[in-house]
């Protein structure tokens, strides 16, 4: 995951005045910046995040129907990213007005919403990245351990854990004024502010990318080593899609995470200096963005990639829009698309047999 506290308020440190510089340091052209990009870049992610990950939902339920434990993080890490998603079209309204319209007890509710999704993305990606290393590298106990009802437990727990990650935001956050407008953002005891902000960082960039990548660097070496000692042709294409993995993951959480740390850290790395604390807020909207993207790329790494996802894919587009499409779009087979949706759930699920 991480977004940082604080750091979904992409306005809070533009449109306030840094008391750690002896005059107002006055960052109204970060702001305007924000108010002018953000919102039609979170818009795309909110209409592409929605559509591959509904998709997700979709195929999950209708044919899969969670017959292995891999399918059900599948479906949390779908739902993780709905979540936070579920939050993206109050923070495009803030974003676009510079002003929080929706009160007091809703900044906290989106906030712990929007954290539970983030926090809740990496950890099912963590589950997803040791429930392959279980597969792979000790097939036989992966039998007995990677059942469903170990996967529906876990996945109980991982929600629990998010829940807890995320409280300290919607103990925090509150809908403040600042000069003509709101902000929701995090409101720390003032004598220790700075070090509960400090704080906040850190736990963020050890739950958010230490420990994970760390946990998908162990697991994706054994698996690894594991495929290049046996004898199979896929193999190489198998660990090239590991490599995209934890690339795609660092590059996107990477950046946000140091740039988080940077920012709470700031008067220990530099001097007091207003210009340098303005680049510090604007590396900060820029990779909160890519950060923000991830759950866009979560359906096409984890799910699309596989080769029967992508038929089970090709078939509910063919049977549920495709069929439809063809009666206004005249140069689609029509006949051929309603032979297909004809098919049975069972006969299609047959022909598609082995889940993940």
């Amino acid at each position: 995951s991480n977004m940082a506290t604080y750091s979904m308020d992409i306005n809070e440190e533009a449109t306030t005045f840094d008391y750690e510089f002896s005059t107002p340091c006055q960052k109204m052209n970060i702001k305007e910046l924000g108010a002018k990009f953000l919102p039609p870049l979170y818009s795309f992610v909110l209409i592409v995040g929605l559509l591959g990950n509904i998709l997700v939902v979709l195929i999950l339920t209708k044919y899969k129907r969670f017959k292995s434990m891999t399918n059900i993080y599948l479906f949390n890490l779908a739902i993780s990213d709905l979540l936070f998603l579920f939050t993206l079209p109050f923070w495009i309204d803030y974003a676009r007005k510079n002003d929080w319209v929706f009160g007091h007890t809703m900044c906290k509710i989106l906030s712990g919403l929007y954290y539970m999704g983030l926090y809740s993305e990496i950890f099912f990606i963590v589950l997803l990245t040791i429930d392959r290393y279980l597969a792979v590298v000790y097939a036989v106990f992966a039998l007995k351990a990677r059942t469903v009802t170990f996967g529906i437990f876990t996945s109980i727990v991982t929600w629990g854990l998010s829940a807890l990650a995320a409280l300290p935001e919607v103990i925090f956050h509150e809908s403040q004024e600042d000069l003509e407008n709101h902000i929701c953002s995090p409101r720390y005891p003032e004598d220790n502010e700075a070090t509960w902000k400090r704080f906040q960082a850190l736990r963020m960039n050890i739950l958010g990318l230490a420990i994970p990548l760390a946990i998908m660097i162990i697991c994706y070496t054994g698996i690894i080593k594991k495929l290049l000692s046996c004898r199979n042709e896929k193999k190489y294409k198998a660990v090239k899609l590991i490599f995209v993995i934890m690339i795609v993951f660092f590059l996107f959480w990477a950046p946000y995470n140091l740039t988080l740390l940077l920012n709470a850290f700031q008067s220990s790395f530099f001097t007091a200096d207003c210009e340098r604390s303005k680049q510090l807020d604007l590396a900060m909207q820029i990779t909160e963005v890519i950060a923000y993207t991830h759950c866009c790329v979560n359906p096409v790494i984890y799910a699309f990639v596989g080769e029967r996802f992508r038929k089970y894919l090709c078939l509910f587009v063919r049977r549920h829009i495709a069929v439809h499409l063809c009666k206004y779009i005249p140069f689609l087979p029509g006949e051929k698309l309603e032979r297909v949706s004809s098919i049975s759930p069972s006969t299609g699920e047959q022909e598609l047999s082995a889940a993940f």
